[in-house]
C-alpha cells in the first residue's frame, strides 16, 4: 500500500501555529471545554468531570447517538459514532475495495477523498467542479462516469475547497439514479448547514444515502474528533460497526460528552459559526472587487472556504508562500489538484478577519507591483 503525501497537512503544519493570520484554515470560531460545559449546565459539569476515563461503545455512547439522531431526524440504529468524517471515509473505501472496483469522486476535494482508494488499488473516476460551469457539481457527468463496477460516488456539499452546493433536485435525482444500479451514495455534509446561498436539506432523508458528518467544520470543534455515519441500510451499519471494532474501537469519553452538549446545543453552536461566515465573506465580496484585476473567484454558496485564482494564471503556490513572509497563510491549490487556485478560509480568524484583509490587501498589491515590474 502506498499514501501520496498529505500535502494540505504538511503546509498547514509548518506555519499555521505561529503565523499572524491563518487565512487558509477550514473551520470557524473556536470554543473552550468552559464554554461547552456552560450550554450543557451543572448537571452535564459534574457528569464530565466525574466520568470514567474508560473504554467507549464502538457504536458510541447511547445519549450521544440519541443527541445525533434527533438532530439529524433519523432513528437511533442508523447512527454509527466513529473519530471524524476522516474514519468514516476510511471505512467506506475500505469496504469498497474490490478487484476491479471503481469510485467516483469531485476534483478539486479534499485529499482523502482520492488518496484512500487509490492507496487500495481501486480505480478513482473525478468529476469536474469547474470554474466554467460556475464551481456547480453536475449530475449529469457524475452518471457518465459510472458503471457496471462503480461501488460508490461521493458527494460534498458544501464543498471543500470551492463552497460549492447541490440543490435537493439534484441529490434526488442522484440518489434516484445509484438506487437503481445499487451504487452507494455518500453525502460528505461536515459543513452542513452553513449556507450563504439557497439552504439545502441533509441527504439524510434519503433511504439510500449514506451521510457523514462530524463536529470539526460547521461546529468548530475539531479537538473532540466525533464524527458520525447516518445508514439506513442494517447490513451497511453492522460492517461500520466491525470496521470501527477494528479501526479505533471507541471515541475518548470525554469527548462524546463534549460532543453531545454541543449537539444539543446546535443551534446556539451553528449560529455562531454562521454568523462569522456571514459576516466575514461580505468583507470578502468587497475585498474581492477591490483586487479583481489580480484575484478572480467565484463566490462560495455555503462553508467557510473560498477558492480565488491568480488571473495571470500561474501557479499560486510562489504566491502563497510570499504571503507567509507577510504574517498571512493561505492554502496552495496544489493541494486540491489545481495549482493556479488557493483555498482562502473566511470564519476562522472571527473577529481579526478584518485585520487580515488588510494585511492581504497590502500583500496583493506588493505581489502585483512585483509581478508588473518582472513583465
Amino acid at each position: 500500500m502506498h499514501l501520496k503525501p498529505f500535502l494540505l497537512d504538511a503546509w498547514l503544519d509548518t506555519y499555521e501555529h505561529s503565523i499572524e493570520f491563518n487565512l487558509a484554515a477550514s473551520t470557524g470560531p473556536v470554543w473552550t471545554p468552559s464554554e461547552l460545559l456552560e450550554l450543557g449546565g451543572n448537571e452535564v459539569r459534574e457528569r464530565y468531570l466525574n466520568h470514567k476515563v474508560v473504554y467507549g461503545r464502538p457504536a458510541g455512547a447511547d445519549s450521544l447517538r440519541e443527541a445525533i439522531a434527533e438532530m439529524q431526524g433519523v432513528p437511533f440504529d442508523s447512527v454509527q459514532v466513529v473519530t471524524g468524517a476522516s474514519e468514516a471515509l476510511t471505512v467506506l473505501m475500505w469496504l469498497a475495495a474490490e478487484p476491479g472496483a471503481n469510485v467516483i469522486v469531485p476534483l478539486p476535494g479534499f485529499t482523502t477523498f482520492s488518496a484512500l482508494p487509490e492507496s487500495l488499488g481501486l480505480e478513482t473516476r473525478f468529476y469536474r467542479v469547474r470554474r466554467e460551469n460556475n464551481l456547480q457539481i453536475d449530475v449529469d457527468e457524475i452518471q457518465h462516469l459510472a458503471d457496471s463496477k462503480t461501488k460508490l460516488i461521493l458527494v460534498n456539499s458544501p464543498h471543500n475547497p470551492t463552497g460549492a452546493t447541490i440543490s435537493d433536485s439534484e441529490m434526488e435525482r442522484l440518489h434516484e439514479f445509484t438506487a437503481q444500479r445499487g451504487i452507494q451514495l455518500i453525502s460528505d455534509e461536515v459543513y452542513h448547514p452553513i449556507y450563504h446561498g439557497v439552504k439545502t436539506t441533509s441527504a439524510a432523508r434519503l433511504p439510500h444515502a449514506t451521510v457523514i458528518s462530524d463536529l470539526s467544520k460547521a461546529f468548530s470543534l475539531a479537538g473532540t474528533r466525533t464524527g458520525w455515519m447516518i445508514e439506513h441500510d442494517a447490513q451497511r451499519h453492522k460492517q461500520y460497526w466491525t470496521a470501527r471494532a477494528y479501526f479505533s474501537i471507541c471515541n475518548n469519553t470525554s469527548g462524546e460528552i463534549l460532543s453531545e452538549v454541543a449537539i444539543r446545543s446546535h443551534a446556539t453552536v451553528l449560529k455562531k459559526t454562521q454568523a462569522a461566515a456571514s459576516r466575514n465573506l461580505a468583507l470578502l465580496d468587497h475585498f474581492m472587487e477591490d483586487h479583481r484585476e489580480v484575484l478572480g473567484w467565484i463566490r462560495p454558496q455555503g462553508g467557510m472556504t473560498a477558492f480565488p485564482w491568480l488571473m495571470s494564471g500561474e501557479d499560486a503556490r510562489p504566491f502563497c508562500q510570499a504571503a507567509t513572509k507577510h504574517g498571512i497563510l493561505f492554502a496552495p491549490g496544489d493541494c486540491f489538484d489545481v495549482p493556479s487556485h488557493f483555498r482562502l478560509g473566511f470564519a476562522a480568524a472571527g473577529e481579526d478577519f478584518p485585520r487580515g484583509l488588510d494585511r492581504m490587501g497590502e500583500f496583493v498589491k506588493s505581489w502585483s507591483a512585483k509581478t508588473f515590474a518582472a513583465d
